[in-house]
């Protein structure tokens, strides 16, 4: 996933964590059902950030052990 991917991601998740909040306040139901919503919501953005950070861990980590063995290679073929 390259740095543009994730930033992307994360202003989308932004953009919706946002967009639903401002949906919500202006709902016309009762506060303790907007406060529900709202957790809700929030539950399930803090999910979906929790699943895409480990995608972009799993992604630098990858990409770390592939540096680590192109490193290794060419330490061999000097020696």
């Amino acid at each position: 996933m390259k740095s543009s991917t994730s930033g992307f991601l994360l202003g989308l998740l932004a953009g919706a964590a946002v967009g639903a909040a401002v949906g919500i306040l202006y709902a016309p139901e009762k506060g303790s059902v907007t406060r529900k919503k709202i957790r809700n919501k929030a539950d399930k953005i803090k999910e979906d950030f929790d699943e895409k950070f480990e995608d972009v861990k799993n992604y630098v980590n990858d990409a770390i052990g592939d540096m680590k063995a192109k490193v290794s290679k060419a330490k061999e073929k000097e020696a």
